[in-house]
């Protein structure tokens, strides 16, 4: 069973499957993330969704380039949760299958192409009362206790 955070399922509600892809990007104590201004600012794990016939590692390689212009070594894949949110920007409500890695940022190469995106570094204890996501900070919390 994939544990779930977030809202509770809304009853009658269509929930269209989004698999989705995210990075804890460390380097030593510091995290890579974003800052996403819209539709709530927030910071959260550089990702987002697969698109239909894309690998998922190329799927983050692709999306944390977006969000952050930088490339990262090969990922190691943590574990999946879900979360059941409405998606504004795309205008329907989503079964979101949030696939986290943990991967380093090697090499910037870019300002993040993604508009109303930044890429920011800050402590990786500091991430877990910073990151807008229930599940990305208990997926941080679980590979910061192993370290």
């Amino acid at each position: 069973m994939i544990r779930r955070f977030g809202e509770p399922v809304k009853a009658g509600q269509i929930y269209r499957r989004r698999p989705g892809v995210y990075a804890i990007l460390l380097d030593g104590d510091a995290i890579l993330t974003t800052h996403q201004l819209e539709p709530v600012p927030e910071y959260q794990l550089p990702g987002g969704g697969i698109d239909k016939g894309e690998h998922p590692v190329a799927a983050l390689h692709r999306e944390v380039m977006e969000e952050t212009g930088w490339h990262i070594a090969p990922p190691k894949r943590l574990g999946t949760y879900r979360r059941f949110t409405h998606m504004p920007e795309y205008g329907f409500w989503a079964e979101k299958l949030c696939t986290i890695y943990l991967a380093r940022p090697v090499l910037r190469i870019c300002l993040p192409t993604e508009p109303g995106h930044t890429a920011v570094w800050m402590p990786a204890r500091q991430a877990l009362d910073l990151l807008g996501g229930e599940g990305d900070r208990a997926m941080l919390a679980q590979v910061l206790s192993k370290r």
